[in-house]
């Protein structure tokens, strides 16, 4: 007992309080009490330091505080597990879960409930009854709102959280104002589906009934955002359910017009396709009472609920740089989720590990799961492996709140704590919002097929509102005279407009961020082939690679990249022979003289993942990054240029939604081969090739797809040109496959110059980066403009067969016909594959008057490549086709294979005979 006599002299609260932060963090404690704690602990279970057993060695520490220590162990155990015992689901009894907070599990009994300890004050309360403590510990961690925060790792940010739910024991203590506020929102949700479930009975709607309270945790969120943190703007990503409500109730959407889509009228653009109801969004230019103002952004969306989550992301970044001077604390971004997408997508997992890059960190995101606990037909039980939909947050260390959805207070308590951990930390926080889902997946679905018992519990259930209100009237806060009052104005309401609905002929779609894209105008395919002026004075091409060959006083490059800018100056100051990446970089570098900002993202880009473009250089001794082209005195503009992550899905859809938001910025997304964009096909398929006929939305976002067969095997030769030619519509992006450095420098210029935008794909080389073939003169970049066809430098009249060909494969059929000293075949190129210049086409034939057989050459098999493509749009003539024959696979794994194919394509084009 001697041994450890000292404690008895001195404040139990004081070991408690460094056992509280040892708990938390062994090595903040000062070494000797460290020791000492470890010691407690293996005593307590009856083991050693070096592992031998102890016989009652922690039945020497005085009793009194051996209790002080099983209290802390208990508060610890009820902020670490006290989420898992909430009273946070309102149809369902939860999970069990063990062990339990039972006071057995932390050696102290009932006998213990009323002694006084000065482990309270670890919690604020100061010396207090166990039977208190538990109680404050119930209030904070096991009522409607669960928190997990302790794994957060750093003690600062635990510290604050335990602080923050220590503040009115974690429950919320609103005005009467407030209150107020709240059931108003609550109202205008539940009468806005029960007015649509009215009028439009089976129409499918992805109601919000079941989670309603969403509808005043948003708009109290944007609220409290403006006043308490001066948030100029906010970006929303969602999925379906809610968002029409979200749309009228937060957004202010014309009850009128979504009538009118309710009615299934026709859209009064005749240029536009639309979308359903649920996809659409909305910008709107908010003031409060308070003269404050809020931009805020409902981004569109597809089906594929998780992807708008990387757009919304990519538009707050935008805005950061643009708009707020890289101050990320005057815009938020909130990603409504719901809880079988969030589980079980894996954009979801790409976007949160994107969340503190350097690239693509906005600040910190609030995330909001509207939790069915179903997703379709499927229980949660069979939607995931995890304890909870929101496990995913623990990969980047994010606080997660659990919230019934039943209790209004309670989840606008949680979304001002989360909001208020952003602001601070900068980083994502999640809330878990669990209600439930009062119809099927749609409002024409029976969801008692698959969940009976589930349904029939939801059937008794009181909405929220009707929840809310019974206790507002409870506690007087509002008498029945009120409550009726507020119902009828908002029925109303949506009558009048409902009836004004009716005059109306058409819908109309409305333009998202329309502010951003003033002056650019909408074009159809006569406007995306008029030619654009981008050349550049030869002096200014001249400077600027002066600027990019040339090492910054003070810095001290390797010596392998002294040798690149010395071949920069060789090409342009010597030889005159540009090749691919010096054409690029002066592409990057005049449009940053003339304003344009340049973004470009991908894996490894700043290299380049065949090592032509090397942005970024590093000084040898500090390992700065240092980007020539942003130290020109003339530039107007900047270029960021960042190497992702490993992703195509997540990273494609962040710079969609930067192009989106940003038509002033040359935004690239490059693959590392062509084929690694199949990743991000969901990408292409709903918003590239879509966007603009579905919801008015242009982009200028330019993709950059390796593409070219050189014997790299099935997953690094092709980038599917096929698919990407397969989406083209009308007008809806462009498709090229350029040749010359000149070219791609033009294409790049004239996706700036034009004042429209579309998407651009663009299929890059990789053996014609250093090709001694594929070379331009400063000349041609500085008086000539894109040329969407190339023609050949043949005698026209010696030409018996016209060749038509795209991309690299042109400079292996020149190869073969210079071997062949053949004059009677012509190699046409089409560098613009989508819109095709037939004009352009038509005049190159007409040049040939002596020509018996018109083909189409292509290295692909017959069912890859652009033939199939040719074949349906370039009806000028009747075209044969060289190709590989059909394959299930773009290329054979052996080189040796694939070189006696492509030989095989050569020789049919020049009918050698072998």
């Amino acid at each position: 007992m001697d041994k450890f006599s000292f404690l008895n002299a001195a404040h139990t609260a004081y070991f408690a309080d460094l056992y509280d932060q040892y708990l938390q963090n062994p090595d903040a404690v000062e070494p000797s009490w460290r020791a000492f704690f470890q010691g407690y602990d293996f005593g307590s279970e009856n083991y050693g330091l070096d592992g031998e057993i102890i016989e009652g060695v922690s039945t020497q520490i005085p009793e009194h505080v051996q209790k002080e220590f099983q209290v802390v162990r208990l508060i610890d155990g009820y902020r670490m597990r006290g989420h898992l015992f909430t009273k946070t689901n309102p149809v369902r009894e939860r999970r069990t879960y063990s062990p339990t907070l039972e006071l057995k599990n932390f050696e102290l009994s009932e006998s213990d409930l009323d002694t006084v300890f000065n482990a309270g004050e670890i919690l604020g309360i100061g010396a207090i009854t166990l039977r208190e403590i538990i109680a404050h510990l119930e209030s904070i961690y096991c009522s409607s709102i669960g928190v997990e925060y302790m794994y957060l790792r750093n003690p600062e940010v635990i510290k604050w959280w335990q602080n923050k739910l220590n503040e009115n024991d974690n429950q919320p203590n609103f005005s009467e104002e407030k209150k107020k506020y709240i059931l108003s929102k609550l109202n205008q949700a539940v009468t806005f589906e029960n007015f649509l479930q009215t009028k439009y009975v089976g129409q499918k709607r992805f109601s919000l009934e079941g989670g309603e309270s969403l509808i005043p945790a948003i708009s109290n969120a944007l609220f409290y955002a403006v006043e308490k943190y001066g948030i100029k703007e906010c970006v929303l990503g969602m999925a379906h359910r809610g968002r029409l409500s979200t749309l009228v109730n937060i957004f202010r959407k014309p009850l009128r017009e979504l009538f009118s889509e309710f009615d299934g009228k026709d859209f009064e653009d005749e240029n536009i396709d639309g979308d359903v109801k649920y996809h659409l969004g909305l910008t709107l230019d908010k003031t409060y009472q308070n003269g404050k103002n809020i931009k805020m952004n409902l981004v569109p969306n597809p089906s594929h609920l998780e992807t708008v989550a990387s757009v919304a992301e990519g538009i707050t970044r935008a805005k950061i740089d643009t708009d707020y001077e890289g101050d990320d604390s005057k815009i938020i971004p909130i990603i409504v989720h719901g809880d079988a997408a969030i589980a079980g997508q894996g954009i979801v997992y790409e976007v949160a590990q994107m969340s503190q890059l350097n690239g693509y960190r906005t600040g910190g995101t609030v995330h909001i799961v509207v939790n069915n606990q179903i997703g379709f037909t499927t229980n949660y039980l069979d939607a995931r492996s995890s304890t909870y939909c929101t496990d995913v947050a623990k990969v980047t260390l994010s606080p997660v709140l659990h919230v019934n959805a039943d209790d209004a207070e309670a989840v606008v308590h949680a979304v001002e704590m989360a909001l208020e951990y952003r602001m601070r930390y900068k980083k994502d926080v999640y809330i878990d919002l669990l209600g439930y889902r009062k119809y099927g997946h749609n409002e024409g679905d029976e969801p008692r097929f698959t969940q009976p018992k589930l349904y029939k519990n939801i059937s008794k259930h009181k909405n929220p509102f009707k929840i809310y209100s019974d206790k507002l009237i409870e506690e007087k806060t509002i008498d029945k005279s009120y409550l009726d009052k507020i119902i009828s104005n908002f029925k109303d309401t949506l009558e009048s407009e409902y009836s004004k609905s009716k005059e109306a002929d058409s819908s109309k779609v409305r333009e998202f961020m329309q502010e951003r894209w003033k002056g650019f105008n909408r074009q159809g395919i006569d406007g995306m082939l008029k030619t654009a002026d981008t050349n550049y004075p030869i002096e200014k091409l001249k400077h600027i690679s002066k600027i990019v060959s040339t090492v910054p006083e003070g810095a001290k490059f390797l010596r392998k990249a002294e040798r690149i800018l010395d071949g920069r100056a060789k090409m342009v100051f010597e030889t005159d022979t540009l090749d691919w990446g010096m054409a690029e970089t002066l592409a990057y570098g005049s449009l940053m003289e003339e304003g344009f900002n340049v973004r470009i993202s991908g894996q490894d880009v700043e290299r380049g993942t065949f090592s032509h473009r090397h942005a970024i250089l590093r000084d040898e001794i500090s390992e700065e990054r240092i980007n020539l082209l942003n130290t020109n005195p003339e530039n107007k503009g900047k270029m960021d240029i960042y190497n992702s992550l490993l992703s195509e899905y997540g990273v494609l859809g962040f710079d969609y939604g930067y192009a989106m938001a940003n038509p002033n910025t040359l935004t690239i997304w490059e693959a590392q081969f062509g084929d690694f964009s199949n990743g991000a096909q969901i990408i292409f398929d709903q918003y590239l090739s879509a966007s603009e006929d579905k919801w008015k939305a242009q982009n200028g976002i330019v993709v950059l797809l390796p593409h070219g067969y050189e014997g790299q095997g099935s997953e690094h030769s092709s980038a599917r040109i096929e698919r990407y030619l397969q989406l083209c519509g009308e007008d809806n992006m462009v498709v090229a496959n350029c040749t010359t450095p000149a070219n791609f420098f033009h294409l790049l210029r004239r996706q700036m110059k034009r004042d429209f935008r579309k998407p651009l794909i663009v299929f890059t080389p990789k053996s014609l980066l250093r090709h001694p073939k594929a070379v331009s003169s400063l000349k041609d970049l500085a008086t000539s403009n894109f040329d969407e066809v190339i023609d050949d430098s043949v005698n026209p009249k010696n030409i018996k067969k016209l060749v038509f060909c795209t991309g690299k494969f042109y400079y292996d059929l020149l190869a073969e016909r210079e071997k062949l000293n053949n004059e009677d075949v012509a190699l046409v190129r089409i560098e613009q594959l989508f819109p095709l210049h037939l004009d352009k086409i038509q005049e190159v034939i007409n040049r040939y008057p002596n020509v018996e057989n018109y083909v189409w050459a292509q290295e692909e098999p017959k069912n890859m490549g652009a033939w199939s493509h040719v074949m349906q749009r370039m009806d000028l003539v009747k075209l044969d086709v060289c190709s590989r024959p059909y394959s299930s696979v773009p290329a054979p794994g052996s080189s040796t294979r694939d070189k006696r194919r492509q030989q095989r394509v050569i020789d049919a084009v020049f009918n050698n005979k072998k």
